[in-house]
């Protein structure tokens, strides 16, 4: 059992690894989140075309293509099929995140991430209850629906209410009720359900989530053996529920977190103080062996004769 009851998440990382490296990979997620948001402001904002488009579809450099492949998948439900640039596009962003595991997108991408996290960090602060918790698949029912409506409307549906694309026009063209939908995610998460938007409704996660279920990128807890079980991992964890099989595993299980529904934000490595979690590749299942403690010094010994 750990030692310690009370102290406020993270803080025992603090003082064993300092603030920087306790809040390592939450640091390089929000310079991703702000690099890709900015390459795509630079040109409606100061004439700086690097990237041409938004999210949902973009021309990187007047050459490279890049399509988010679920508006790729409405679009061809739809009864639109795309141009060839637009499938080109789609194919190279899926294949990358088939690759590394989909829902990195989602943790290091997706310009919601900060508002959902902000809530939940403010939901641990005021220690308010955990609310309504729907069933996680949810979200594959909600995406299903979207699919469904797509193609039985003729329209790409999700992007008519897509907080991802209309916070990307917000920025440039400002809009009120942009705003008003953002703030309305806050207080969804904040007060309503904890981690509900992206564990619950998003069918973004839902959809990268199953096209990333065999990515290579994979957060293992090799060094399980030294869990003190404080729990931290749990608390900052947007999808807690993938940790255990890890994590408390019997002997001989892999200590890899395998779930499509983790989304690799690596908060969990950063909040532990004794390094039980690591990045790695999902054909790393080593578990480190348990370090012998060291025995205490023989009292006798130091005795005179």
């Amino acid at each position: 059992m750990s030692t310690r009851t009370h102290m406020p998440v993270g803080m025992e990382a603090i003082e064993e690894k300092c603030w920087v490296r306790a809040h390592k990979y939450l640091l390089l997620r929000r310079a991703s989140q702000l690099l890709f948001m900015a390459v795509f402001l630079l040109g409606p904002w100061f004439g700086i075309w690097i990237v041409q488009g938004t999210l949902a579809g973009s021309l990187t450099l007047g050459v490279l293509p890049l399509t988010d492949p679920l508006i790729l998948t409405q679009s061809a439900i739809a009864g639109h099929w795309p141009e060839w640039t637009a499938l080109i596009g789609g194919v190279i962003v899926l294949v990358v995140y088939a690759l590394i595991g989909g829902r990195v997108y989602c943790s290091w991408v997706c310009p919601i991430n900060p508002v959902t996290d902000a809530a939940n960090w403010l939901h641990r602060r005021l220690d308010l209850p955990k609310g309504w918790q729907p069933k996680r698949s949810t979200r594959l029912w909600i995406l299903a629906t979207v699919l469904i409506v797509s193609g039985m409307t003729g329209v790409i549906a999700w992007e008519l209410v897509n907080p991802i694309t209309m916070l990307h026009r917000g920025l440039i063209f400002g809009a009120g009720f942009v705003w008003a939908m953002i703030i309305a995610i806050f207080v969804f998460d904040l007060f309503v359900s904890r981690h509900g938007w992206c564990g619950h409704i998003c069918p973004v996660g839902a959809f990268y989530g199953l096209i990333g279920v065999k990515g290579l990128l994979k957060v293992s807890a090799s060094n399980r053996a030294a869990c003190d079980d404080c729990m931290d991992c749990y608390a900052v964890c947007p999808e807690n529920q993938v940790i255990s099989p890890a994590l408390k595993g019997k002997s001989g299980s892999t200590p890899l977190i395998l779930s499509p529904d983790c989304t690799s934000c690596g908060r969990c490595i950063d909040v532990c103080a004794v390094d039980v979690f690591k990045f790695t590749h999902r054909f790393d299942d080593k578990v480190a062996a348990p370090t012998d403690p060291v025995p205490a010094p023989d009292p006798r010994a130091a005795r005179p004769i």
